[in-house]
């Protein structure tokens, strides 16, 4: 053990020695650097004989020696800093800091919001709405109050400042610079289909049978939703936008794409990490129809490019309230001060002056439309397109949306369907259910009792009416049929409804039974 011990001392400690010696050089080296005093001793010793050079000299000398005392100052802090901040500047660790802070207020924000879904979900909201709105903060951790609620009255907001950029910008829209136009409250519906076939005629070059003009404005007296259904290049999507520039109120186009499977692709969603809502044209455009008495259409193009009784199922059941004012859309769970005025408990009202029409086409490429959005909407075949033709140039007009329902109203009042005919659709109805296990329900008959008057009015007749409402509210269901082998069946049907509404009289039925027949 003491050889050990010698050898030790005399190998390792050499070599601890000589890193004493270093350390104590460095010591040394940096008490000499700064040892100033015993510098400026040593100059008075020998500068009493210098001359002029020899002042330069020294002059020289100690600029390079306080290069040296800064230099070493440098690295020595350089050599602190990397032991306490990880080899980044202060100001650097500083922004860093302040990143992971508001990574974590995200994060316990993101918790909250999370914890009152849940249960809300649970049937359990804890959470009022007055606390609701005294926890929501805005981007920089500011609480927002409710006692500065944005109104038509207030001030306009900043669109930068408003989670609803959009929508924030049709508020101060027509806030500030929108005048109500003068509307013509003499024009019948008949003169509406007049004027509206002269006018896409002549402006926009295009054409359409009057009965179209009939059938497209009776649908609209009707019900909500409108299917525009053909081949393609038949002027499904012109039909309507043709109206909207009629009316003078541009038509929004909203374009399905096929991934759409939710309500959030028509009405947008707040993205909890932005604090920013996703607004979308058919929110946009909704929101919007609050503000003005035009009749407005809203177009859903290629609607069953993906599943309609997906994305639509919302916009279904809401239109199915027996009143008006429950036709709502929620869109946020609280609301917050600088949120669109017309957002009323977050949610926004669809008004009836809005109308949807969505555009099909029949193919391998797109989703069969469910039963119950046909029962609930009014589809049109367009399957050719008018022969063009001459007629003057038709100015458009401006409608009140209060006008157009007071005309249908009048119309229903003024053309009920007759009882004659009601009686008829009995016996048809009766015909369906022994042949066909088909029968007319509630919702078709109210239909029926709706869009005839309305489509008496547009300047068509009953039986007119009847053929169009029977082919495409009742026949259509023969579709879901097995059809193959009730080709005698269908021409029974057929022969019967010339007895019972006079021969040749259902001719779009009757056209619609051979399509039957040669499809099977």
């Amino acid at each position: 053990m003491n050889n050990f011990f010698n050898y030790f001392k005399e190998d390792i400690g050499q070599v601890f020695d000589a890193f004493v010696e270093i350390l104590s050089a460095i010591f040394n080296f940096i008490n000499y650097l700064f040892n100033f005093p015993m510098r400026m001793n040593i100059i008075k010793e020998h500068s009493a004989d210098f001359s002029t050079t020899d002042w330069v000299m020294l002059l020289i000398a100690n600029i390079m020696i306080i290069a040296l005392c800064c230099l070493v100052i440098y690295f020595i802090g350089k050599l602190i800093r990397n032991i306490f901040f990880g080899g980044i500047s202060k100001k650097e660790y500083e922004r860093m800091a302040g990143q992971v802070r508001t990574l974590q207020r995200d994060l316990m924000r993101s918790n909250y919001e999370k914890d009152k879904i849940l249960a809300m979900t649970m049937g359990n909201p804890e959470i009022p709405p007055e606390e609701e709105e005294k926890t929501e903060e805005d981007g920089e951790g500011e609480e927002i109050v409710s006692s500065n609620r944005n109104t038509f009255d207030s001030p306009c907001v900043d669109p930068s400042d408003s989670r609803f950029f959009r929508l924030t910008c049709v508020d101060n829209y027509y806030k500030t610079d929108y005048v109500k136009p003068e509307y013509d409250n003499e024009i019948t519906l008949e003169e509406i289909c007049e004027q509206f076939r002269k006018f896409a005629a002549s402006q926009l070059k295009l054409y359409y049978d009057i009965d179209m003009m009939r059938y497209f404005l009776a649908s609209m007296g009707t019900s909500r939703i409108i299917i525009l259904q053909g081949i393609s290049g038949t002027g499904k999507t012109s039909l309507p936008y043709a109206f909207g520039k009629f009316v003078q109120k541009d038509t929004t186009v909203v374009s399905v794409q096929p991934s759409w499977r939710e309500r959030t692709e028509l009405y947008g969603y707040f993205n909890e990490f932005t604090k920013r809502y996703a607004e979308t044209e058919f929110l946009q455009a909704i929101y919007e129809c609050n503000y003005y008495r035009d009749p407005h259409i809203v177009i859903l193009d290629e609607m069953n490019i993906a599943r309609v009784e997906y994305y639509f199922a919302e916009m279904l059941s809401i239109l199915e309230m027996p009143l008006q004012e429950e036709w709502k859309v929620d869109v946020v769970t609280a609301v917050w001060d600088n949120d669109p005025c017309l957002i009323n408990s977050g949610k926004i009202q669809i008004t009836n002056n809005v109308w949807i029409v969505g555009t099909i086409n029949n193919d391998d490429s797109t989703f069969a439309v469910a039963d119950k959005v046909y029962d609930r909407a009014i589809p049109i075949d367009l399957d050719s397109r008018a022969d063009p033709f001459e007629c003057e140039m038709t100015d458009p007009v401006y409608i009140s949306t209060d006008h157009l329902n007071r005309l249908f109203d009048e119309a229903k009042a003024a053309y009920p369907v007759s009882q004659e005919s009601l009686d008829k659709l009995e016996l048809v109805n009766a015909y369906l259910i022994k042949n066909f296990r088909l029968a007319f329900g509630n919702r078709i008959m109210k239909q029926i009792k709706d869009y005839v008057p309305c489509f008496i009015g547009c300047g068509g007749t009953e039986i007119q009416a009847i053929d169009f409402i029977v082919a495409k509210k009742v026949l259509r269901k023969f579709e879901s049929l097995s059809l193959g082998f009730m080709k005698d069946e269908l021409t029974k049907f057929s022969a019967y409804l010339d007895k019972v509404f006079g021969k040749n009289q259902m001719k779009i039925c009757k056209e619609y039974i051979e399509q039957l027949k040669k499809n099977n």
